[in-house]
């Protein structure tokens, strides 16, 4: 394999990245139609495109604020193009939850409203990883080197960590235990916390076998941003633990 994939467009290099991240879009959306079909949801469909849009700009944000601040040392030398161009995943769900809670107090919503996203989410991260291993060492989705079995050469000739496939087996993992407790009598909103508590214990370790820049006390703003997580539904992981005993 020679990374990063790419194909020919009318003379043109075009990396496979870009089209598993437009298809990792569509499909999620098409998902959460086809998920909003089969229940009663007690927002409306109005109120459903202002938390949609919350969602969406928060996510804008967080993503590029988070991405600034996992290299801390580049932060001064940022220009506006290197900070909209920059972008992870966590920050996008964290700026994505701050979005959704603001604008829910702005039009008066007090209902949980993330479980229909669940399912729709990680088949979209699934889906948007294999985009992510496609660019190999060309984007800071892999890990450091390593002589573990699962060691692969990401374009630089050096054995490492495939962090995406790893990202992407965890997905499947989530998909199966989220079906497993599909008919599971849970409170409103705790599919969604489960997933965010679940996802983010994933990202904090992780970070461990990746090349990063610690942001305070030996941990990197993504480690961080898990960190605020935990702290956020601390209740809930509370209930976790009570239900498991």
């Amino acid at each position: 394999m020679t990374f990063p994939f790419q194909f020919d467009f009318f003379g043109e290099k075009v990396y496979y990245h870009f089209i598993f991240e437009t298809l990792a879009f569509f499909i999620g959306v098409r998902l959460y139609y086809y998920h909003k079909k089969g229940i009663t949801d007690t927002i409306s469909d109005i109120n459903r495109l202002w938390i949609m849009l919350g969602s969406m700009v928060g996510a804008l944000v967080g993503s590029r604020v988070l991405a600034m601040l996992e290299n801390p040392s580049e932060i001064a030398n940022q220009t506006l193009l290197t900070f909209y161009q920059n972008k992870t995943v966590a920050g996008g769900f964290l700026g994505g939850l701050f979005g959704v809670e603001l604008f829910k107090k702005f039009i008066g919503v007090k209902t949980a409203s993330g479980d229909i996203y669940v399912i729709p989410i990680i088949v979209a991260l699934f889906i948007g990883r294999i985009g992510c291993f496609s660019m190999g060492i060309a984007e800071p989705t892999y890990g450091i080197e390593t002589t573990f079995f699962t060691g692969m050469n990401l374009g630089d000739g050096k054995l490492r960590h495939p962090v995406a496939l790893y990202e992407m087996t965890y997905m499947i993992l989530l998909l199966l235990i989220f079906r497993k407790i599909k008919n599971v009598n849970l409170i409103n909103g705790d599919r969604f916390k489960l997933f965010m508590v679940l996802y983010f214990l994933y990202r904090f370790s992780v970070e461990f076998i990746k090349p990063y820049q610690p942001l305070f006390l030996h941990l990197s703003s993504i480690q961080w941003s898990a960190i605020f997580i935990f702290v956020y539904y601390y209740r809930f992981i509370l209930r976790l633990f009570n239900y498991a005993k």
